[in-house]
């Protein structure tokens, strides 16, 4: 099995900044991706950004691209999201999910998520 575990969310004012972490633990896989998801009430969940565990590339949604960025420290076996010029239109839970194998921007190929954190942009 494997554990997610995402930290780092909270309350903002418009234009401010937030950093989310994901720490992953269990199971290992020769081939993964990270990815961040959103979730706003009554909305379907949504991509925001991914990371390929080995080489490190990144990919983001189209609403977030200059905004957010994604990485990860291998060491600590954790991914991270900058979000800056927060907007409230990104108040949302995030989560983070794995994938075994390369990139995709479906919730519905992730096979494991943490239990997500609330993040909430003020106007």
């Amino acid at each position: 099995q494997v554990q997610l575990v995402e930290s780092g969310g909270g309350l903002v004012q418009a234009g401010g900044s937030l950093t989310l972490s994901c720490a992953a633990s269990g199971r290992t896989f020769s081939s993964f991706s990270l990815g961040w998801f959103r979730q706003a009430p009554g909305k379907e969940r949504e991509f925001v950004a991914a990371i390929r565990w080995s080489g490190g590339n990144t990919y983001y949604a189209d609403s977030v691209k200059g905004r957010f960025t994604i990485s990860r420290d291998n060491a600590k076996n954790t991914m991270y999201l900058r979000m800056n010029s927060l907007k409230p239109e990104d108040t949302a839970i995030y989560y983070c999910a794995l994938r075994r194998g390369g990139y995709s921007n479906s919730p519905h190929h992730y096979d494991y998520w943490g239990q997500g954190t609330q993040v909430t942009v003020s106007s």
